[in-house]
């Protein structure tokens, strides 16, 4: 199914993840920021679902996109297998929670 641009495309998304325990979204400057737990893993950005450039995200996800200009590049989510997006989101927000410490 084709969302292109229409407003039901982010709950589509949250809908998909429904296993991400505790999440949200809110929409901002015309794109929507989805949360777990209260805390920002990625953004829907023109109908594409992007995360956070974190290890376990690159593992899973190599195509890194601008979601807007002089924004720091993210992954973009391949959103076919929504159970396995889940698991690696859940494990994202682990390192976004607890990020390491730089020397």
């Amino acid at each position: 199914m084709c969302y292109g641009k229409r407003r039901r495309y982010p709950e589509f998304v949250l809908d998909l993840l429904w296993d991400v325990p505790v999440i949200a979204h809110r929409k901002m400057m015309g794109e929507y920021l989805p949360y777990s737990e209260g805390v920002l893993f990625g953004g829907v950005y023109d109908d594409r679902l992007l995360l956070k450039d974190t290890p376990t995200a690159r593992a899973a996800f190599s195509s890194k996109q601008i979601p807007y200009e002089g924004a720091k590049a993210m992954l973009l989510v391949d959103i076919e297998n929504p159970r396995e997006t889940a698991g690696m989101i859940a494990n994202t927000m682990s390192e976004i929670q607890n990020p390491r410490k730089r020397r």
